[in-house]
């Protein structure tokens, strides 16, 4: 197990659980990003914020902050 903002652009995870309960963590749940949903890391910003991520169809940004709540386990590609 590791944490979102810890991968490598190109990398695929599968969401495992948040670190807190916050209103930051529902509303990345209601994004999509719940638990067993298949992720991939797709680029950093070039100073490193925000991470730009797919889920199913949808493309997210995130800031580091944000996905350094979001525990990951990493998938073979």
């Amino acid at each position: 197990m590791t944490y979102l903002d810890k991968l490598t652009p190109g990398r695929r995870a599968r969401v495992i659980g948040y670190t807190e309960d916050n209103p930051v963590s529902r509303r990345l749940m209601e994004l999509g990003l719940f638990p067993g949903r298949e992720i991939t890391y797709l680029r950093n910003a070039p100073l490193r914020d925000p991470l730009q991520i797919q889920v199913g169809s949808t493309s997210l940004s995130l800031r580091h902050s944000e996905a350094s709540l979001i525990a990951v386990e990493e998938t073979d590609c």
